[in-house]
């Protein structure tokens, strides 16, 4: 039998059930979103954990109670929102983002930038190191998917259509921004290969996933989760290649300038979808008028 492509087998607007979708459909508009919410992210948890001297206490705390009303903002729509959909991947990038910094780093010199002897309030960092956090989260991932299965209810995102069905993809999805932002400083920090490095290696990685999709023995739903996980260490990297100073490898946009710019960028790429989704639902609702019409003339 032959393998559906990907973005059919995601493709949550062709589910039978009589349902209002809740997630976009996975096209390549789709990804360009994600990586520029993920950077996005990376460099709006870096404005306020360190530019604003906030710490990544407080920062962690703040950001995670926004992904919270966000969320419930979400759950409560009775179909898909584009505003309010990518409005969650960015707050739980921008969590992930300081709760990666607060599991992995310390309040040593290291990390604080501009000159700073301290930020905010409250212990700012558990310093586990990058392999340490990285692991732990790739567990906690483990956990969540591992309960989804015991659950019963189904991976294919299409398919999601009950409340704990969403919790369960949120709770992922929280989890695999943070774990990414863990990959992602790795791969610029630590691992030698810098900003520039760092993305070529993720970039690769996505381009096997790509090639895979052709693998009947593969499973879509599995590429899909790959594939959602290395883009937030792509966009970490972006990020870091549009803040960090030139001695360092990056542009020196700094967190400001930079979110600044990926904000404009993303709330363009919403509106741009916004209008794409009202366009295939007035499609939608005249060729289904259209075929009521010809139903009753035959």
């Amino acid at each position: 039998m032959e393998k559906p492509e990907l973005l059919t087998d995601l493709d949550v607007a062709s589910t039978t059930r009589s349902v209002m979708k809740k997630l976009p459909e996975v096209t390549l508009a789709f990804w360009i979103m994600k990586v520029a919410a993920t950077t996005l992210g990376e460099t709006a948890g870096d404005l306020f954990a360190q530019t604003l001297k906030l710490g990544y206490f407080l920062t962690t705390i703040t950001l995670f109670l926004i992904f919270v009303v966000t969320l419930v903002v979400q759950l409560r729509s009775r179909r898909y929102n584009p505003f309010f959909y990518w409005t969650v991947i960015l707050s739980t990038s921008m969590a992930g983002t300081t709760m990666s910094d607060f599991m992995n780093r310390d309040a040593s010199a290291k990390f604080l930038s501009g000159g700073a002897t301290s930020l905010g309030w409250g212990p700012q960092g558990l310093g586990l190191g990058y392999p340490t956090g990285a692991a732990i989260l790739i567990s906690f991932l483990i956990a969540v998917f591992a309960v989804w299965k015991l659950t019963g209810m189904t991976f294919v995102i299409r398919d999601i259509v009950a409340f704990r069905g969403e919790i369960l993809f949120w709770s992922a999805i929280l989890v695999s921004n943070t774990l990414g932002t863990s990959m992602g400083d790795f791969l610029s920090d630590s691992s030698g290969l810098g900003y520039a490095g760092g993305a070529l290696l993720v970039s690769g990685m996505l381009a096997v996933l790509l090639v895979l999709m052709k693998v009947p023995v593969v499973p879509n739903v599995l590429l899909f989760w790959f594939a959602f996980v290395l883009t937030r260490p792509l966009g970490a990297t972006a990020g870091d290649f549009l803040t960090k100073p030139v001695a360092k490898g990056g542009l020196d946009l700094g967190t400001a300038g930079s979110s600044a710019i990926l904000l404009a960028i993303l709330v363009g790429l919403m509106a741009y979808a916004h209008v794409q989704e009202r366009r295939t639902a007035v499609s939608k609702a005249a060729s289904t008028g259209q075929e009521a019409v010809t139903q009753r003339a035959v």
